[in-house]
């Protein structure tokens, strides 16, 4: 199975990430491998999550351990990806001695988005359904998941949506909202089971929630403390992640 192109195009725009992946390799642990990427904990934490919802599969296979640990290890994928990077390398040394000007460079740079959204889940687009001025996407992720998107019949036609397109489901993480117990979800909305993988406290406003759906995947939300202490919810709790249709924005290659 090759590479998504998507991500693909992560790796070329972001080769401090790969580099991670080195790391991990060499340190197997996460601390360590921040350390010697010359990043933060959190920082890594954030690309090996944005990493894994790129792939068809996680690259990255990991137990926590607290700020002070977690093992972590490649899977076979990320594995592949590593010697992907090292021949894209060789690729971009050719790239850019072909570059006549640094206004190509400038080009490119333009060209490859990034964007604010913390959740970002590679799918393919399994439905198509008209609901007046608006189309529900039903997107096919990774391990037999699935949610849903709506939106305006002319995003569906210019982002040229068909059944399966691969598609980057974005999602900010004030989007996602936590349920507890039996907690009723909002109708019409994704809702999805997840496993609390870390909560991170903020001191100045509400807790930042890391989700492990059951694919491998993960989410970002924010939670209040008192809500969290409230329903005993920490890191092992299993909860549910609902998000509305509408919240989801889809994104293409160009």
């Amino acid at each position: 199975m090759s590479l998504p192109s998507l991500l693909t195009q992560h790796i070329a725009r972001r080769p401090q990430r790969i580099a991670l992946l080195q790391h991990i390799a060499e340190q197997g642990s996460i601390t360590r491998a921040a350390k010697a990427a010359g990043i933060s904990y959190k920082a890594a934490w954030d690309a090996i999550d944005e990493l894994n919802n790129l792939a068809s599969r996680p690259l990255v296979e990991r137990s926590t351990g607290g700020r002070g640990g977690g093992g972590a290890q490649l899977s076979a994928e990320g594995e592949r990806v590593l010697r992907l990077y090292q021949r894209l390398q060789s690729l971009q040394t050719l790239m850019l001695e072909a570059a006549e000007e640094s206004a190509d460079l400038d080009l490119l740079g333009r060209l490859m988005l990034r964007t604010s959204a913390r959740n970002q889940l590679q799918g393919q687009v399994s439905g198509l359904r008209r609901e007046g001025r608006h189309d529900r996407v039903s997107l096919a992720l990774a391990g037999g998941v699935e949610i849903e998107a709506l939106i305006t019949h002319d995003s569906t036609a210019r982002l040229e949506l068909t059944l399966g397109t691969t598609v980057v489901a974005l999602l900010k993480a004030g989007w996602v909202q936590l349920l507890g117990g039996g907690e009723p979800a909002e109708a019409g909305s994704n809702v999805l089971e997840a496993t609390v993988e870390q909560v991170l406290p903020d001191a100045q406003g509400p807790s930042e929630v890391r989700l492990e759906l059951g694919n491998g995947q993960t989410l970002c939300a924010f939670a209040e403390g008192e809500w969290l202490v409230d329903r005993s919810i920490a890191e092992g709790s299993q909860v549910r992640a609902q998000f509305h249709p509408s919240y989801v924005l889809l994104g293409v290659p160009a």
